[in-house]
């Protein structure tokens, strides 16, 4: 553990439940927020249309045999959250 998350732990451990509860929520909405700005476009919807054309793309992928496999996609989603 760095010295920075020994830091933020001793700070969050000293806080009531209620407020340290919701530093936890604070955290996973930047993480969140983190993740999608860095993201391809690809993997985030925007909107319900948007999720509509992701859908039928991914429908005309799978018709044309432009797929991959659940393994071979699992990585790429691996090593994009990882940079």
């Amino acid at each position: 553990m760095t010295v920075r998350q020994k830091e933020l732990y001793n700070v969050i451990e000293s806080l009531p439940e209620e407020l340290s509860n919701k530093v936890i929520d604070y955290i996973e909405y930047l993480k969140f927020s983190y993740i999608t700005t860095k993201s391809s476009d690809d993997l985030i919807i925007k909107d319900e249309k948007d999720l509509l054309n992701k859908l039928k793309k991914g429908i005309e992928d799978t018709e044309n045999k432009r797929v991959c496999s659940v393994n071979e996609a699992y990585e790429e989603i691996k090593e994009i959250l990882a940079n």
